[in-house]
C-alpha cells in the first residue's frame, strides 16, 4: 500500500531546552514545518522564532489556536501545564505531542484519554527511545522468536543533577513535576524496557530522598514481574556522579545490552550469544545503521501514523501502562506493599497524586 505523504503544519508551545530538539526534528523531517510558536516569555519566544525562521509568535496556546491553522502542537512546557494544554488542543481538533512526563498523575492521564475520545484529534507522549534502530531491531527479533524467551532484565538510569538544577522553581515538587527521577528522567529507559518486554504484572519498590533539596524522591528502585514471566530491576537516580543509562536483556539465546547517556546509536548496543547460538549475533548485525534515538526517528513514526490515519505513537494505551507503573512504584515504596497491575483504581490516593498518602520523609518533617 502506497501512502501519500502530507506536509504538516506544526506549532511548538514552550521554548525551553527541549523545544530546540523538536524544532530541529520538524525542520529536518522534510514533511512538516513550524508555522507558530508560543511562550509566556516574550523575549525567549521572539529569539526562538527568529532562530528557526518561525513566522508567527504568540504569548499563549489559546492565542495561537485562535489565529493559526495547525495540525500538530508540540507541548514542551513544564509538566504541570501538559494536561490543560493538551486538552485545549484536543478540543480544537489539533493533535498534541506531549513531552514526558505527559501528566502529573494517573488521574490526569485518564482525563487526557477522555478528552481524546471526544476529539477528532489525538494525543501522544514523546518517548523517543522506543524508535532508535536498536530498539526496533530488538523488538523485531524478539517477536520472530529468534532470541528465545526473555528471562531477566536490568534497567538503570543513574544521572547527576545538582542543587543548581533544582533551583528552577518548578523542579523537585510533586505539584509541578509529579515526581523526581522516576517521572522525569528514568521514564525514558523503563518505557523502552516495557516496549520490549510487554505488560508488567506487579512491582515491589523503594524510593528515597538521599541528597537533593527537593520534595520528591531523588532515588527509586523497583523489582518488576511481567506477564511473560520475565523479571526485571529498575533503578532511577539523580545522585550518581558517573552518569549512565543502561539496559540489559537476558534471553534464552543471547544477552542484549545497551549503554549510553541521553541517546543511543547502533554502536551503543552489544549482543552476547549463548553457547551454540552464534547465529543471533549475525542476525543482529544485519542493517547496522548510524541514526540516533533522538526526536527525528520518533517524529518520522508520528508522521507515518498520521499519514495512515492512525493515532501517533506513543499512544494513550501505551503511555498509560508506563504511567500506571510509576504510580504503582510510588504506592509500593510508600506503603511497603507489593502492587499489582490494575490495583490502583480511580479512588486510590496514588491515582490522584503520585505521592499518594505522602512521602515518608515528609511525614518525618511534618508529623
Amino acid at each position: 500500500m502506497i501512502l501519500t505523504q502530507r506536509n504538516y503544519r506544526a506549532a511548538i508551545v514552550g521554548t525551553g531546552a527541549i523545544a530546540h530538539a523538536h524544532a530541529q526534528a520538524v525542520l529536518g523531517s522534510g514533511r512538516a514545518e513550524v508555522v507558530a510558536v508560543a511562550d509566556v516569555d516574550a523575549g525567549r519566544v521572539s529569539a526562538f522564532a527568529e532562530k528557526y525562521g518561525v513566522p508567527s509568535a504568540h504569548a499563549s496556546l489559546d492565542d495561537l489556536l485562535r489565529k493559526e491553522e495547525v495540525d500538530l502542537v508540540h507541548l514542551c512546557t513544564p509538566p504541570k501545564l501538559h494536561t490543560p494544554l493538551a486538552v485545549a488542543c484536543l478540543e480544537a481538533g489539533v493533535t498534541a505531542l506531549v513531552e514526558k512526563p505527559p501528566t502529573l498523575s494517573l488521574a490526569e492521564f485518564d482525563t487526557l484519554i477522555e478528552a481524546e475520545r471526544r476529539s477528532t484529534a489525538h494525543v501522544a507522549t514523546v518517548l523517543q527511545h522506543r524508535f532508535g534502530a536498536g530498539a526496533l531491531r530488538l523488538r523485531r527479533l524478539q517477536e520472530a522468536g529468534e532470541l528465545g524467551r526473555p528471562l531477566l532484565a536490568t534497567c538503570d538510569t543513574q544521572w547527576f543533577r545538582d542543587e543548581e538544577y533544582y533551583a528552577v522553581p518548578w523542579r523537585g515538587t510533586w505539584e509541578s513535576e509529579g515526581g523526581g527521577p522516576t517521572m522525569g528522567h528514568g521514564i525514558h529507559q523503563f518505557d523502552l524496557l516495557f516496549s520490549v518486554l510487554g505488560p508488567w504484572s506487579e512491582v515491589t519498590a523503594v524510593a528515597a530522598r538521599q541528597a537533593r533539596p527537593v520534595d520528591t524522591e531523588d532515588v527509586s528502585m523497583a523489582l518488576v514481574t511481567f506477564e511473560s514471566g520475565a523479571v526485571a530491576s529498575i533503578v532511577n537516580s539523580v545522585v550518581s556522579p558517573r552518569q549512565t543509562s543502561k539496559l540489559r536483556f537476558d534471553y534464552e539465546r543471547a544477552t542484549v545490552e545497551l549503554e549510553h547517556l541521553y541517546g543511543y546509536t547502533d554502536d551503543d548496543w552489544t549482543v552476547t550469544p549463548a553457547p551454540g547460538q552464534e547465529a543471533v549475533a549475525e542476525l543482529w548485525a544485519r542493517g547496522h545503521g548510524t541514526a540516533s534515538s533522538g526526536h527525528s526517528g520518533w517524529l518520522a513514526a508520528v508522521l507515518d501514523a498520521l499519514d495512515r490515519g492512525e493515532a501517533p505513537p506513543v499512544t494513550t494505551e501505551d503511555a498509560r501502562r508506563t504511567m500506571e507503573f510509576i504510580a504503582a512504584l510510588f504506592a509500593s515504596a510508600f506503603t511497603g506493599e507489593r502492587v499489582r497491575a490494575g490495583q490502583i483504581t480511580a479512588d486510590s490516593p496514588f491515582a490522584a497524586r503520585m505521592d499518594g498518602t505522602g512521602a515518608p520523609w515528609e511525614k518525618v518533617r511534618n508529623p
